[in-house]
């Protein structure tokens, strides 16, 4: 069985106007929730998410595909990891 456009389509999560430490904590948990290779798109407006979203990435063992800046919006690609996150 083949992979359906449900699970290929970027997962996009709109975090504009939310400060520290909402987007960190919702993008966790949507990557959390994502099958192993599934792409994440984050856009937000907090400038601590350029610092706290590439960590999370690295404690979830996820990967940073890109990291955009366009004006005050960042725009942040994921993709989740296969291996379960650390406890």
């Amino acid at each position: 069985m083949g992979l359906s456009d449900a699970d290929t389509k970027p997962v996009e999560l709109d975090l504009t106007g939310l400060k520290c430490p909402l987007p960190v904590l919702l993008t966790r948990k949507a990557l959390r929730t994502l099958g192993a290779g599934r792409v994440l798109m984050v856009t937000c407006t907090d400038p601590m998410a350029l610092i706290d979203i590439p960590n999370l990435v690295r404690e979830e063992g996820a990967w940073l595909d890109s990291a955009e800046r366009d004006g005050n919006r960042l725009c942040f690609r994921l993709r989740a990891s296969a291996k379960p996150p650390h406890s």
